[in-house]
């Protein structure tokens, strides 16, 4: 199993960037594929972007061309850097980690944007 923890929230003003971190610890060999996911009032979790252990990489609709997820292995740890912010990213986002057999999540961090 992996544990994750997620770090970077906060509150924005519209236009503006934050970068979330998620550390990865544990059996980091067996993840496939590492992602952020988000959850907004009253709306279903939903996939934000996601990288796998090649690093290829997938983007919503909704944020693609703003949002950037990358990895470092080294550190076992992946980025999700958002631009342009708007108030409709506003939402709990979740980094999520699947191996073959378990799909591990983290807390959960806030992101807030104002407008």
């Amino acid at each position: 199993q992996v544990q994750l923890v997620e770090s970077g929230g906060g509150l924005v003003q519209a236009g503006g960037s934050l970068r979330l971190s998620c550390a990865a610890s544990g059996s980091v060999f067996s993840i496939n594929v590492m992602g952020w996911y988000r959850r907004a009032p009253g709306k279903q979790r939903e996939l934000v972007a996601h990288i796998t252990s090649s690093g290829s990489t997938s983007y919503a609709d909704s944020v693609k061309g703003r949002f950037t997820i990358s990895r470092d292995n080294a550190k076992n740890t992946v980025y999700l850097r958002m631009n342009s912010l708007k108030p409709e990213d506003t939402a709990v986002y979740y980094c999520n980690a699947a191996g073959n057999r378990y799909s591990s999540w983290g807390q959960g961090t806030q992101v807030t944007v104002s407008s």
